[in-house]
């Protein structure tokens, strides 16, 4: 079992009002995060943002086990989450997540590629925890 924490502090009204964020790693240390950020694309993170890249990074680690699990080392994955977050109802729900990825993985076809990412994509731990869609796209490049 692995508990990791991460913690946030609010201060003010909802739309006037900000925050910041941290983690116990260090990787946020009061990180700005707010209604702007969050809706108006100005600088900071919000919750969408932070999802997005524990879904990416979740998925690749994910990947880069099954891979070697099945005998493949991968030279390389990149991948981008694109979370959605839509106004459902009276409230918001984060609807989708799609995955983007490019991977460079010597010796594997196409086909095995695309299996292994598609597994990989189901067994994450951040896509079995999202309550939302989950659709990839996924490219093996050749060197």
């Amino acid at each position: 079992m692995s508990i990791k924490k991460g913690s946030a502090v609010w201060e003010g009204s909802f739309k006037q009002g900000g925050g910041s964020i941290s983690t116990e790693s260090g990787a946020l240390k009061k990180a700005a995060y707010g209604v702007s950020a969050r809706f108006e694309d100005q600088p900071g993170s919000n919750p969408e943002e932070l999802i997005a890249a524990a879904h990416a990074s979740c998925f690749s680690m994910a990947l880069s086990l099954m891979l070697g699990e099945a005998g493949f080392e991968p030279a390389m994955i990149e991948t981008e989450a694109a979370v959605r977050l839509e106004k459902v109802g009276d409230s918001y729900a984060i609807t989708s997540s799609h995955l983007s990825v490019h991977a460079r993985i010597p010796g594997i076809d196409p086909e095995k590629f695309s299996e292994i990412a598609t597994q990989a994509k189901a067994g994450c731990p951040v896509s079995k925890v999202l309550n939302a869609e989950i659709t990839m796209d996924a490219t093996l490049l050749v060197e």
